[in-house]
């Protein structure tokens, strides 16, 4: 799933592990973060993964092999996670998935574990969570190794969420990527379900929103999930009887961005270098709408190509993407507002 910030692609992640488990299926979540190499993220996971396979299957010999094939690429990748080293109590086995080539040694490894899900009777889902922060070198490694899962049509799934330019990454990271997998979009709720979200759950207290309080809320949140919970959640606190009518949605609105200046965005501004900021401040003044990187340059008073690096570490950071070749875009809903209620004005020496 690809999308931007705040419309649910975690919710929607942890709902489809609970269905996957319903069905039957092994799984394990992990979370992608910045400057976090594939195997760290993965063999934790893994490795309690296998072992809940040995406890049901104790002879079986996939899986005991599976065990051993984990331990040759823990030797070879040598993790670590925190202080501790990663151990598993098994020998290696010699050959496979201990060449020091993480695109081979993952295949081999992920392909013992669809043998050994298979010997069990079962299937494994590994999902992964904001997969746009993998390498391209650890992205091609992943690719190659579902690759090879489809090609010997062995029981396991790679699920997965990120920021749009996943996509991107994924196609650069393997040409035949775009085959492989489907990159289905999640975004804003229309205005008719983001009503439904919000006057579901007040009607089980006997509680309505008038239509017009609904629609200036859809106004406000431009139907972002997140946002349309904390909107809800505000108007909830702020009315004093039912049905929640448009004043207290006006009070609730204040309060909201008042909350999500002091959270959901102020961490990610937090983040950024006084030259990001510049950047994205220039970004906001054009509008909401992907903008030319020349014309965000040029707002600035500088060239392209100066620009150009700080670009790039804002795509890395995920607060942008590129929606198609010389566009940019936020990554975060509303973060334009956000930046004009935070800095003012573009620093004087940049002004146009």
């Amino acid at each position: 799933m690809i999308g931007l910030r705040g419309v649910g692609k975690t919710v929607l992640l942890v709902e489809i592990r609970k269905k996957a488990e319903e069905a039957g299926y092994r799984t394990m979540m992990v979370e992608a973060q910045e400057d976090m190499a594939l195997p760290r993220l993965l063999l934790p996971g893994l490795r309690k993964l296998l072992l809940g396979l040995d406890s049901t299957k104790a002879l079986g010999e996939k899986v005991k092999r599976s065990l051993r094939v984990l331990k040759s690429f823990l030797q070879v990748v040598k993790v670590t996670v925190g202080d501790a080293e990663f151990t598993l109590d098994a020998a290696p086995e010699r050959g496979t998935a201990d060449s020091g080539q993480l695109d081979s040694d993952l295949a081999d490894l992920f392909v013992a574990i669809g043998e050994a899900a298979d010997e069990c009777g079962t299937a494994v889902a590994i999902i992964i969570d904001e997969l746009q922060y993998l390498e391209e070198s650890d992205l091609s490694a992943l690719v190659m190794a579902v690759h090879k899962i489809s090609q010997e049509g062995l029981p396991l799934i790679l699920i997965g969420a990120g920021l749009p330019q996943l996509a991107g990454n994924t196609g650069r990271a393997k040409s035949y990527a775009e085959r492989l997998f489907v990159f289905p979009p999640v975004g804003p709720l229309k205005p008719a379900d983001a009503k439904i979200a919000l006057q579901e759950p007040v009607r089980t207290q006997k509680v309505t929103f008038t239509e017009e309080a609904l629609d200036e809320i859809n106004f406000q949140t431009k139907g972002y999930p997140y946002f349309l919970q904390e909107w809800g959640s505000q108007a909830w606190n702020v009315a004093e009887n039912s049905p929640i009518g448009i004043d207290a949605v006006r009070e609730a609105s204040s309060r909201a961005i008042a909350n999500l200046d002091q959270s959901f965005f102020r961490v990610r501004f937090d983040r950024l270098t006084p030259r990001e900021k510049d950047y994205l401040r220039a970004l906001a003044e054009l509008g909401n709408n992907p903008q030319r990187s020349g014309d965000i340059a040029q707002m600035l008073g500088v060239k392209s190509e100066s620009v150009a690096p700080l670009r790039g570490g804002l795509i890395w950071k995920g607060m942008i993407y590129s929606p198609q070749h010389g566009d940019t875009a936020f990554t975060v809903p509303l973060f334009d507002e956000f930046m004009k209620r935070i800095m003012p004005a573009l620093p004087k020496s940049k002004k146009k």
